[in-house]
């Protein structure tokens, strides 16, 4: 008889698994919620937005599936191609055949009737790649003409056709993670103080010079000078989230969504989850992805190898980063963006590669 025990398989973080699953069943409700009027009045059928989101969705999870299994050491030694091929993907955009515009921006491209936006995919293929960088030349960082400025140097030239389509919030995005993976992994804190406030004044210069984000910051720093136009969107997200006060009107019962607010189950879906929820339901919220934050950093911290480390916690602060800005742009705390939130808007480029990236921290989590 053979009495050798059966090894036990390596199973995910349990927790960062269910917080995930609660985070995209909320996000599967309030995209219903909010979208039915728009779905009614655009396609005839209420059910238009969800039914695509939960597609979105499934095919998310086959990426996080896919990346749960991956081999990371082989995803390390191929990130270079895979942020080559990102970068390229994301020049498609200006491509007149393929990109599409919207609102002023070159964001998407159209492929076989679906599209897609390359900057999402590019964002965590700069993160992959950069793990890897940081990973190798850690003792070098130190050193600020040696070490952190070719890395700061990659990440720019990496981030430029985002920058050019004008997308400010993934811009900024990826420079808030690299900033952090730089901090995390040794860099000198008074370099990265004197590089973020020269980035901070180059972003004032660029929104001065540009009409288009010009336009934005007045709308943000008065949105009743322009109540009908610039500021408008802002105004209504006011609305909508005063109106919800302690308990909200309920589930289903907001007002806003009825075509008075914009993109209110994409970018401002987090105003509705206010009016219909209120307070308590949007504090209950914040708790619920807070948690699972914690959670990923916490698995990022434990793994012996440093790449894997770096390229965790830089996807949980990918996730964090992402939500902060996208809440306070709701809030009126910072110039519209025109980032989601992570997990909860509709969306389908960038839901299926933030479960990816969650895939990834989950397979983290085996070790």
């Amino acid at each position: 008889m053979n009495n050798r025990i059966a090894p036990n398989k390596k199973r995910p973080d349990f927790l960062f698994v269910f917080l995930l699953s609660l985070l995209l069943f909320v996000g599967i409700i309030l995209v219903f919620s909010s979208s039915c009027a728009m779905a009614l009045k655009n396609t005839g059928d209420s059910f238009f937005y969800v039914k695509r989101h939960i597609f979105y969705v499934l095919v998310g999870l086959l990426a996080f599936y896919f990346a749960y299994h991956l081999d990371l050491s082989k995803l390390r030694k191929r990130s270079f191609f895979l942020l080559l091929g990102a970068f390229l993907f994301s020049l498609l955009v200006f491509v007149p055949a393929v990109g599409k515009s919207m609102g002023g921006a070159a964001r998407w491209i159209n492929l076989l009737g679906i599209s897609i936006q390359p900057s999402e995919i590019l964002k965590l293929a700069i993160i992959i790649f950069l793990a890897h960088l940081l990973a190798k030349q850690k003792e070098k960082l130190s050193s600020f003409f040696s070490g952190l400025l070719p890395l700061l140097l990659i990440v720019l030239f990496a981030v430029f056709p985002v920058l050019m389509q004008p997308d400010f919030g993934t811009t900024l995005t990826i420079l808030f993670v690299a900033f952090f993976m730089f901090y995390i992994s040794g860099a000198e804190l008074s370099h990265l103080a004197i590089l973020f406030l020269t980035g901070g004044v180059t972003a004032a210069g660029l929104s001065i010079m540009s009409p288009y984000r010009l336009r934005r910051m007045l709308s943000f720093l008065d949105p009743w000078a322009d109540p009908l136009g610039a500021g408008y969107q802002i105004i209504q997200s006011h609305i909508a989230i005063s109106s919800g006060h302690l308990f909200g009107l309920g589930l289903g019962n907001s007002k806003q969504k009825f075509l008075y607010l914009p993109q209110q189950y994409s970018d401002f879906i987090f105003a509705i989850m206010c009016e219909e929820l209120g307070l308590i339901g949007a504090v209950i919220f914040l708790a619920l992805l807070l948690f699972f934050l914690i959670r990923g950093f916490i698995i990022s911290s434990r793994p012996s190898d440093y790449y894997l480390s770096i390229l965790g916690a830089g996807i949980v602060f990918m996730f964090a980063i992402q939500a902060f800005l996208n809440i306070a742009v709701v809030l009126g705390l910072l110039p519209t963006t025109g980032l989601p939130l992570p997990f909860i808007s509709y969306g389908g480029t960038a839901i299926v590669v933030n479960l990816f990236g969650a895939g990834i921290v989950a397979n983290i989590s085996k070790r």
